[in-house]
């Protein structure tokens, strides 16, 4: 079978979205890693040198970035395409809304994919505007082991002691966990690997899964918010 007719094919669909999923999950888990650096009691400079450290990558950045946005397009356009595909399926009315039972029971996370998966689209390229790029506003320097580096430590924490970002980005990052807890183990499910005997074990470990990485990412904007003191003028670009 080609490429093109697995594409083409419902259940082709589902495992390009479930393939990817798993990827964008395990980039997920390196970059809270990453972040949990800001909370090193050393004002910011384990998490500057890391930054630093990954832009010094050169074009093997890019070469990561773009490999990155390649799958993130392939499970966005997969996840519309077979909702869209469900949508036309339902078109005659005669789908009933209720719970198949067993590891495919409706739930809210799983009827609220689309929602949060939408959220999410709109939320990464402002992300993306607001910390990489600080918002188009030019970054100042701070020096770390000899070396001057982007302070984008600065950047984070002057970021969340505006209200609107911190408790912003926090309901997005509660959002994500509801995404995560269905896509977890609905990934694994596409890829046939959901035995009956282990179904309640991945479904629970998927809930984990989920509220471990929602929950690091934002204990981030909660505690710069309250407990986080705004950088001296010139440390860092702010928003």
């Amino acid at each position: 079978m080609s490429v093109i007719r697995i594409w083409q094919s419902t259940v082709g669909k589902k495992v390009v979205m479930a393939v990817s999923g798993i990827f964008l999950m395990l980039f997920l888990i390196t970059h809270l890693a990453g972040n949990l650096t800001m909370f090193a009691p050393d004002d910011g400079a384990l998490f500057n040198q890391y930054a630093h450290k990954l832009e010094s990558m050169g074009v093997l950045l890019y070469v990561a970035e773009a490999g990155l946005l390649a799958i993130f397009l392939f499970h966005v356009v997969a996840a519309f395409q077979v909702y869209l595909g469900k949508k036309r399926a339902r078109a005659g009315g005669y789908d009933r809304d209720a719970s198949k039972g067993g590891p495919s029971k409706l739930t809210v996370a799983s009827r609220s994919m689309i929602i949060t998966g939408i959220v999410l689209l709109i939320f990464i390229p402002v992300h993306i505007w607001m910390f990489k790029f600080n918002a188009g506003q030019e970054f100042t320097y701070t020096e770390v082991g000899g070396e001057e580096v982007k302070n984008l430590y600065a950047v984070v924490v002057e970021s969340f002691q505006n209200p609107w970002i911190a408790f912003g980005y926090t309901a997005v990052m509660l959002l994500l966990g509801l995404h995560l807890r269905h896509g977890f183990w609905s990934s694994l499910q596409s890829l046939g690997a959901m035995s009956p005997r282990w179904t309640p074990a991945i479904y629970a470990v998927g809930l984990i899964f989920a509220l471990l990485l929602a929950g690091g990412f934002l204990l981030l904007p909660l505690y710069f918010f309250f407990f986080g003191e705004i950088p001296d003028a010139g440390m860092g670009g702010g928003l």
